[in-house]
């Protein structure tokens, strides 16, 4: 327990009624959490609106409510505060009902619209190869210590959020990598503490639609928040959008790039291909000069890999931990290979939005397969222009699409692929429709060819299909040895 006077310095409030030396026992936003004497805050979602649930939280034992207006029907015997911004309050709550434990932490947090888990790894892995006690905070999961516990959303809410900050420093963790996603700026998940990095890895057109961002404006916006609340910004240098991402930053800048002068550039990179793993290499010039080889494909994985050094860097952490982390490298869906047949390539990776797919495949063509093979869906309730836009891009680039379901939501299957065809037909790409995910992977494998190049995209590190508002087991990974066995026991 805690008094509430313990909490309220933190923000501006006015007191519409009640006592602000209540005792509280926690923070929530959920009315169907709260756990007599807590603090609910009011939040205004997309969807639902917090101040409705008010009096549910009252019932439910509630002791101090925070709402960005007044509130009615509220006993006297509960605080009631009145804030501008209820997300805001929420946050600086957070961190103090958790006496603020970035404080004991090394921060460094990485946004982009491509890139971020794969940087976050990079990162996260040579500081454990450099000895140095780290947790992670990403798309894929959190680590602290040995626990791995599968992740919610990107960039988890405020109190959620400090609560695995205090749970890394009992664990003796002195530094914390996280992703930080747009919509975790916008919503104010990381106010209340500063970053020591900040890592901006790329910009693209992602994001924008109901329930996300209504512009680009206000997607770059919210992304250019993270270098304004690091004491280090770490950008890229060959991003078209370099002085628009900078412009207005407080920090102290350190650039890297492939293409463009930089603090941490990269020469030489040449790909190469072994037993099904696609790689890259380089030598890191400017700031740092060692070669370094990444088991991933394409330039991306290098720029990333600076990304990770310029960071590692800073902090003085030596090379060979640098080179033997990133040698070694691997990340749950992020051009994950799967070992199948010796003749083809299969890869699981998350590219959702048309920027990713491009990226991705422009890189697998490079490594001159003798088909490229691309499998995705869409999701449901999203943006309908990233179905036609990544259905182009696969028709324009892959040898042969397979058009499938990715997370229809609440949508019908067919409609999505239905958008997604109206894409493809604008080129002149070859594909297949098969609704089924683990049907359209059976055909793909089934249909295999030496030198195939196949990547199943959209889902990566994620096990579980939603449609019409369930939760369904889905791991690409199992897919691919139920097919297999199926396949031994027709035989």
């Amino acid at each position: 327990m805690k008094q509430l006077r313990t909490l309220r310095k933190r923000i501006a409030f006015r007191c519409q009624q009640g006592s602000l030396e209540a005792e509280i026992s926690g923070i929530t936003y959920d009315s169907r959490k709260v756990q007599p004497q807590n603090v609910f805050v009011c939040i205004r979602g997309s969807r639902t609106d917090g101040h409705a649930y008010a009096q549910e939280a009252v019932k439910r034992g509630a002791a101090v409510l925070v709402a960005e207006r007044e509130l009615e029907g509220i006993p006297e015997t509960v605080t009631v505060l009145v804030v501008k911004d209820s997300r805001e309050a929420l946050a600086q709550l957070s961190c103090a009902w958790e006496d603020d434990p970035a404080q004991h932490l090394v921060m460094i947090g990485v946004t982009g619209t491509k890139g971020k888990t794969t940087t976050a790894y990079m990162i996260y892995e040579i500081l454990r190869e450099a000895g140095i006690r780290a947790g992670l905070i990403g798309t894929i999961e959190t680590r602290i210590g040995a626990k791995s516990i599968p992740a919610e959303n990107t960039t988890p809410e405020p109190a959620a959020l400090q609560n695995l900050f205090s749970a890394m420093v009992r664990e003796g963790c002195t530094h914390v990598v996280m992703e930080v996603s747009s919509q975790a700026e916008k919503q104010h998940r990381c106010d209340g503490f500063i970053f020591d990095y900040g890592v901006f890895t790329n910009i693209g057109n992602d994001h924008i639609g109901t329930g996300e961002h209504a512009s680009f404006a206000e997607y770059l916006s919210c992304k250019k928040k993270l270098l304004c609340s690091c004491r280090t910004g770490i950008v890229n240098r060959d991003e078209k959008k370099f002085p628009e991402i900078i412009q207005g930053s407080t920090c102290r800048l350190v650039t890297f790039g492939c293409r463009t002068e930089a603090d941490f550039m990269a020469a030489d990179a040449a790909l190469y291909q072994e037993a099904g793993v696609l790689g890259v290499s380089c030598r890191v010039q400017g700031a740092a000069k060692f070669p370094v080889r990444v088991d991933l494909p394409g330039l991306f994985s290098v720029s990333n890999s600076l990304a990770a050094i310029a960071v590692c860097a800073q902090m003085g952490i030596k090379e060979r931990a640098m080179q033997e982390a990133l040698s070694t490298i691997r990340v749950r869906g992020r051009c994950e290979a799967v070992p199948v047949f010796p003749e083809i390539t299969l890869l699981i990776d998350y590219a959702h939005n048309a920027m990713s797919l491009e990226s991705l495949l422009t890189t697998l063509r490079e490594y001159h397969p003798k088909r490229l093979i691309c499998l995705f869906g869409c999701g449901g309730n999203r943006a309908r222009d990233r179905r036609f836009q990544m259905g182009e891009v696969s028709g324009r680039l892959a040898d042969l699409t397979v058009i499938t379901s990715d997370n229809p939501r609440e949508e019908e299957p067919q409609a999505i692929i239905d958008d997604i065809r109206t894409g493809i037909e604008k080129t002149n790409g070859a594909f297949f429709e098969i609704a089924d995910r683990k049907e359209a992977i059976r055909f793909v494998i089934e249909n295999r060819q030496p030198g195939d190049l196949i990547v199943l995209a959209g889902k990566g590190h994620e096990t579980y299909q939603i449609r019409k508002g369930k939760r369904y087991e889905m791991d690409e990974r199992v897919l691919i040895r139920e097919i297999l066995e199926e396949s031994k026991q027709r035989k």
